[in-house]
């Protein structure tokens, strides 16, 4: 699953944490895998489950 990084961000300045956010807003691409970056996110304390998913649109192949 993926999920907007602007989600993160705004979890995160909702909470007060804008060095942090500004540093996912830096490092993370616009889509974060939250698989991959599972432990990342139970870092910054963010519950993937409370984000609505991103929508992917389907490579052509």
């Amino acid at each position: 699953m993926h999920i907007d990084k602007a989600e993160i961000i705004a979890v995160l300045r909702s909470r007060g944490l804008n060095a942090r956010a500004d540093w996912v807003d830096r490092e993370l691409p616009g889509l974060v895998d939250t698989h991959k970056n599972a432990a990342l996110l139970h870092t910054l304390g963010v519950d993937p489950a409370a984000i609505s998913p991103a929508q992917v649109a389907s490579q052509p192949g």
